[in-house]
């Protein structure tokens, strides 16, 4: 059974109590300072209405908690030295972290208008939940965070990431027990299955019960104890509870409870550091069970606050209108004692000061925190290295992914403390399982003989594989948030279960990026996008779904990149960059099938450089005006235009065709909404004006028409994608039930194109026909004809 808290002594002598709970007053009071104060920061003056913001908005309920977690951390980072790293789970509890950050003196540093003195304060109070100021959870501009809090569910997988290969870090992390009802928190306290006690950090997850959400009771707050103690020992952890609600005894709980949690961490890893033994432990976590709102009103207007879902967010709602409410907001801050926690001047007194860490060991200060500041670039093999050798364009197949996970293999080689893989038990799918060769998979679990049978398990293995998508995601942002590199496979029909994780990254990227100068650059989230919608032969209809591209296309350009490559060195050379990249969300979309290759990599490069452009062994126009333009985007997408071509140069010899393959596809917006565009004369060079350009595409036609709109030859744009139809097909026949197969792409020709609508009645018919004959023939033989499926370019 796990040990409780009032089983050990109480540590705290008097005068550290009393320190102790002052520095915890000087947290509350800035915290609800924050949320109430736009004069009058210290209370040297009764408290009128006009001190008071006009809007209140802010979430005070786990302020307090948080606090007395924080408080109680620092004692114990400057009694063992600790390297300490916190992130805050419950959503909008920025005030907590925000208020330590303060009394650290860390945010005066990064922002020295906010300094430590009641002018400072002042300005400290305006901005929260203010226009032109800050948000009420953990954005990026809170030092000390990398955890952006308005999302609920990540926090913990964002602590694994962090400690992985980070073996002298402590990540703590606050999980709100309305947070802990989500269904990415419930998957992620499986990951202390993958953190190896030798070469990890350690994760401290703290289960804060409150009790409450928005306004509703908390699952794990209302089941019994056993109940609760039960769960938490299934998921693997050794659970120490601190419960109740006076002040002086719970500081002496967690003062001990927590020193016991650093002890057992610092026991688990000497010991399988001094016996290189990885056995997975049972790892501690605490539960702090705190009145909801502890230490403010207890009622308001006859009605519960404290201990109840009214203190969640702000307790009292009136005090501007209301002359009573205006009294016990006073009473509430005032009970806090400001003029005996902060100077004249409005200084923390030095004796509280004391209490925190200094320099780098301050929670807020902490590097692992700003991770662009420990990055160190990969070191990265010559990735021409593992080219395909392209004899001649279209004559060939090759699998894409396969090619590339030689090169990520060697990568891992060159990286083994900087670098992982992530992938929900897909890696093998996927085809990189020539990374195994250099890392097996992470796994701390059971061991079973037959698992040395093709299991690929390894508790030093560095590839992270588990069936939560959400998990990985998590695990894969805390960990290039503190300033590490990655690359994350999955099929693209269930990437949108990250949809929203993705979504919290961009925005973190690109408020770091373009505002904060004090966050340094990290690496990029990698994220290749295999098993696509064109090569789903049994899966059917749910596994196709390229829409996770326009969910890119909807962030800013500049922190997103979405890059179809064509064949295997386009797709090497798009990796390389991608690995290099920083402070970006790199898509890439590649098939694990076999593909026809057709640039050598000499070409790849030059045209992964370029972005988009014309393939002259491929088209006819030969320096002159086209009559159309065959564009397209995607490995199936650039067959099956390029068979279109072959049809049409069979059946009109003298037709000016120019054929342009599209890899990095923001290049299609104009140069003036992105770095990477092309200009209006580069755009209409390619797709020439008043000439029909046929546009074969990976995903839904409308996103080639959202980023070309404003383009002059917008209207002469006729785009071919994914239209929502198909089943259990054969490729072919999947391309077909959506127009973006070879036939229709050379009847669409015919169609635009003047002068064949008359001359090419007897063509078009014949086209038609094979698309009947290969419809009947993959549902009489469930394949393609031959012909189809070693199709090569006639050149």
């Amino acid at each position: 059974m796990a040990t409780t808290s009032t089983e050990l002594l109480s540590p705290l002598s008097h005068d550290e109590l009393t320190k102790m709970d002052a520095y915890w007053r000087a947290c509350n009071y800035l915290s609800a300072g924050m949320i109430y104060l736009r004069a009058n920061p210290l209370l040297r003056e009764p408290l009128q209405p006009q001190h008071i913001k006009n809007r209140l908005l802010g979430h005070w309920g786990s302020d307090p908690g948080q606090s007395f977690i924080w408080v109680h951390l620092n004692r114990l980072i400057k009694k063992y030295d600790l390297n300490v790293l916190y992130i805050a789970g419950p959503g909008h509890g920025a005030p907590a972290t925000l208020s330590n950050s303060y009394l650290e003196g860390y945010y005066s540093e990064i922002y020295p208008d906010k300094s430590r003195d009641e002018a400072g304060m002042l300005k400290f109070f305006r901005q929260f939940s203010f226009p032109g100021g800050i948000g009420s959870h953990c954005t990026p501009e809170t030092p000390g965070s990398i955890h952006e809090g308005g999302e609920l569910g990540y926090s913990l997988s964002h602590g694994y990431g962090a400690a992985f290969d980070n073996p002298d870090l402590i990540v703590t992390v606050a999980i709100g027990d309305g947070e802990s009802e989500t269904g990415p928190l419930a998957t992620s306290w499986h990951s202390n299955k993958f953190l190896n006690p030798i070469r990890d950090g350690a994760v401290l997850p703290i289960l804060h019960l409150n009790g409450y959400k928005i306004a509703n009771p908390t699952i794990l707050a209302r089941i019994p104890h056993d109940e609760l103690e039960s769960l938490l020992i299934g998921y693997g952890h050794k659970p120490y509870f601190v419960e109740g609600h006076d002040p002086a005894a719970m500081h002496q709980k967690m003062a001990a409870t927590l020193e016991q949690c650093i002890l057992d961490i610092r026991s688990v890893q000497q010991h399988a550091r001094a016996n290189n033994d990885a056995t997975r432990p049972s790892w501690p976590m605490l539960v702090l069970r705190s009145p909801k709102g502890w230490t403010g009103p207890k009622e308001v207007d006859g009605h519960k606050v404290e201990d109840f879902w009214r203190a969640h967010q702000v307790p009292i709602l009136d005090p501007i209108t209301n002359p009573h409410s205006l009294r016990q907001v006073e009473e509430w801050m005032r009970s806090y004692k400001p003029e005996e926690l902060f100077d004249a001047n409005g200084t923390l007194i030095p004796e509280l000061q004391q209490l925190a860490p200094a320099g780098s060991r301050r929670i807020s200060a902490n590097p692992h925190a700003n991770g662009g500041l420990l990055r160190k670039d990969l070191d990265l093999p010559d990735f021409r290295d593992f080219a395909f050798d392209v004899k001649s364009p279209g004559a060939a197949y090759a699998p894409l992914t396969d090619i590339l996970g030689h090169f990520l293999a060697e990568v891992m080689r060159r990286n083994m403390h900087s670098f992982r893989v992530f992938g929900p038990d897909e890696t093998a799918s996927n085809k990189l399982t020539a990374i195994y060769a250099a890392s097996k998979k992470t796994w701390l679990a059971e061991f079973k003989p037959e698992d040395v049978d093709g299991g690929e398990l390894d508790v030093a293995g560095r590839v992270m594989e588990m069936l939560s998508e959400h998990t990985l995601e998590g695990w894969f942002e805390g960990y290039v948030l503190t300033g590490r590199h990655g690359f994350f496979s999955t099929y693209e029909a269930f990437v949108h279960i990250i949809d929203s994780m993705f979504n919290q990254h961009a925005k973190w990227l690109e408020k770091s990026k373009k505002e904060l100068d004090w966050r340094a650059p990290i690496p990029s989230i990698n994220i290749l996008i295999t098993s696509l919608v064109w090569r789903q032969d049994h899966n059917g209809f749910t596994h196709q779904d390229p829409g996770f591209l326009d969910v890119v296309t909807n962030k800013s350009p500049a922190v997103t990149r979405i890059y179809l490559p064509p064949d295997a060195n386009c797709l090497l050379s798009v990796a390389d960059h991608c690995l290099r990249s920083r402070d970006y969300v790199n898509v890439i979309v590649a098939d694990k099938q076999d593909h026809l290759q057709y640039l050598t990599m000499n070409d790849a490069v030059t045209h992964c450089t370029k972005g988009i452009g014309i393939w002259d062994w491929a088209s006819t126009d030969d320096g002159t005006e086209p009559d159309v333009v065959v564009a397209c985007a995607g490995d199936i997408a650039t067959m099956e235009s390029l068979a279109g071509v072959a049809i049409l140069k069979q059946h009109f010899p003298d037709l000016k065709i120019r054929f342009v393959n599209v890899v990095d596809l923001f290049r299609l917006m104009p140069a003036t909404e992105h770095p990477h565009g092309l200009s209006d004369r580069d755009f209409d060079s390619l797709f020439t004006i008043d000439k029909p350009v046929i546009f074969n595409f990976h995903s839904y036609a409308s996103l080639i028409h959202k980023l070309t709109y404003r383009r002059r030859n917008h209207d002469n744009i006729h785009v071919r994608g994914y239209k929502e139809k198909g089943n259990i097909n054969t490729p072919l026949e999947l391309a077909i039930l959506n127009q973006v197969d070879r036939f229709d792409i050379a009847i669409d020709v015919i169609d635009r194109v003047p002068r064949l609508t008359s001359i090419g009645a007897h063509v078009k018919d014949w086209l038609k026909g094979q698309i009947i004959d290969s419809i009947n023939y993959a549902h009489a033989e469930g394949i393609d004809k031959p012909e189809i499926r070693t199709w090569k370019w006639p050149g």
